[in-house]
C-alpha cells in the first residue's frame, strides 16, 4: 500500500513560518518527482512546488522566494519550508508523487 503523510501544519500568523513535511513509503519515494500543491476553500487544488529526484525544483510565481521544497531520499521524506506567510496561503496542502496523494495538512494564516 502506497502511503504519503503529511504533518506541520497549523496556525500562524501572517509573516511567520511553517514547515511541512511527508513522509513517503520508501518503494515509492525514489526516484520520481515529488511535489506540494494546495486547496483553498472554494478553488481548485495549485501547484506549489515540485522536486526532481536530483533536486531540481519549481515554484509557482505565488511563492517564489517565500518557499523551499527539499527532499532527504535517505529518510524518505519530502519537505516545504514556508517563510513570510501571507493570508492567501491559508489552504489545505497535500503531497505527491504520480497519481499518489496524501491525506493533507492544514495551513492557516491569521492574525
Amino acid at each position: 500500500q502506497v502511503q504519503l503523510v503529511e504533518s506541520g501544519g497549523g496556525l500562524v500568523q501572517p509573516g511567520g513560518s511553517l514547515r511541512l513535511s511527508c513522509a513517503v513509503s520508501r518503494r515509492i519515494f525514489s526516484p520520481y518527482t515529488m511535489g506540494w500543491y494546495r486547496q483553498a476553500p472554494g478553488k481548485q487544488r495549485e501547484l506549489v512546488a515540485t522536486i526532481t529526484n536530483y533536486g531540481d525544483a519549481n515554484y509557482a510565481d505565488s511563492v517564489k522566494d517565500r518557499f523551499t521544497i527539499s527532499r532527504d531520499n535517505s529518510e524518505n521524506t519530502l519537505y516545504l519550508q514556508m517563510n513570510s506567510l501571507k493570508s492567501e496561503d491559508t489552504a489545505t496542502y497535500y503531497c505527491n508523487t504520480g497519481s499518489c496523494w496524501g491525506q493533507g495538512t492544514q495551513v492557516t494564516v491569521s492574525s
